[in-house]
């Protein structure tokens, strides 16, 4: 008798991410091994072989042949499933599996917590396994502060690893969730994509549960006898995404019916596959709409549709310094007024000390 379908279903969406992570493993592994070949002496390889030889026995030491996969796992009901479907899968593959817990410190015993679920990821013979402490500023608000001291700890914890994916337990209700907060934003086309199933530098974070529902990989954990721990915040009003689960959600699916969930997660793929179209045709555009000293052409820019265009002047605001998570749509609608709507405006500020101005028919991005 086979496992149950909720297990079986966590199990196999774990089991094509590592297939993906160790496909591209391999890939570079291979792509890399003729350029050290070529980068080292002659004289260096047979020294060391000969070194080698006279050791007897003892043979040099091997490029690690096999990735270390960590799990990001608070505890929850959504990342102790995936931790166990890991360690289930990883024993099968050719792949290392750990995990990682991030104590917030955001509630009392909050440390003891972290200390627990060290515990249960041992003894799933997970290796390594480490708690990290952050401190949570407030930038952004708490959600966002929380967020980014998060993800900061999972990129030091991958760094330090040699990690070459970091698993996150989203599920297809926090797609949904993450959908409809980008809409009440008003925020454009790439914030309704929501959560990528693979983000972050060369794809480190993965999310192997964006296609299962919340309800699923719950019951993977109870079947399981698996613990989890139930975070007091995911039920407490004072969070925006927590209002959003246990009021929005439900209200919606009661004034629309069933299926809501499942319709904005279809919803953020499709947006994902606009967006990347249009990210790919902005960065063909921007080629043509600047002169021979590299300013953008006012003209040029003005005939180009208004979704490539902002996009041309985003990835132009970034790359003179304006930080991507502080340009916000308002800031790109006053420099598109400057193509659109000229009457003779002064430059405009933009967050990182960014100016932008027109001047004798180009559009000048720069420091201030």
């Amino acid at each position: 008798m086979g496992p149950h379908p909720a297990v079986a279903a966590i199990r196999l969406a774990v089991r094509r991410v590592l297939h993906d992570v160790l496909t591209e493993f391999h890939r570079h592994a291979d792509h890399d091994r003729p350029a050290e070949a070529a980068r080292r002496p002659a004289h260096a390889a047979r020294s060391r072989y000969a070194e080698a030889g006279a050791a007897g026995r003892q043979s040099l030491p091997e490029r690690p042949d096999t990735p270390l996969v960590l799990v990001a796992c608070s505890g929850g009901a959504d990342s102790m499933a995936l931790a166990s479907a890991l360690a289930f899968e990883a024993r099968k593959l050719a792949v290392r599996a750990g995990g990682i817990t991030v104590d917030h410190n955001l509630q009392p015993g909050s440390g003891l917590r972290a200390a627990e679920v060290v515990t249960r990821l041992t003894a799933m013979d997970l290796d390594p396994v480490e708690a990290v402490a952050v401190h949570v500023g407030r930038e952004g608000g708490p959600e966002a502060a929380a967020r980014d001291a998060r993800y900061a700890a999972l990129d030091a914890a991958a760094e330090r690893h040699g990690a070459a994916a970091v698993l996150l337990g989203h599920t297809r209700d926090d797609q949904a969730e993450t959908v409809l907060l980008g809409l009440a934003r008003g925020s454009g086309i790439r914030s309704l994509s929501g959560m990528a199933a693979a983000s972050g530098p060369a794809g480190r974070y993965r999310r192997p549960f964006l296609q299962l529902d919340r309800q699923a990989v719950r019951k993977a954990c109870l079947v399981q006898s698996l613990p989890v721990w139930d975070d007091p915040h995911n039920i407490d009003p004072a969070y925006t995404r927590s209002r959003l689960r246990h009021e929005g959600l439900p209200a919606l699916e009661k004034a629309l019916g069933k299926g809501v969930v499942e319709a904005l997660a279809r919803t953020a793929q499709l947006s994902r596959d606009d967006a990347d179209a249009l990210d790919t045709w902005a960065a063909q555009a921007e080629l043509s709409v600047r002169d021979e000293t590299g300013h953008l052409e006012c003209a040029k820019l003005y005939v180009l549709p208004p979704a490539v265009r902002r996009r041309v002047l985003r990835r132009a605001l970034i790359e003179a310094g304006a930080p991507a998570g502080s340009l916000f749509a308002r800031h790109l609608e006053e420099v598109d007024r400057l193509i659109t709507g000229w009457r003779g405006q002064r430059a405009i500020n933009l967050p990182g000390r960014v100016e932008a101005m027109r001047q004798g028919g180009r559009l000048v991005i720069r420091q201030s």
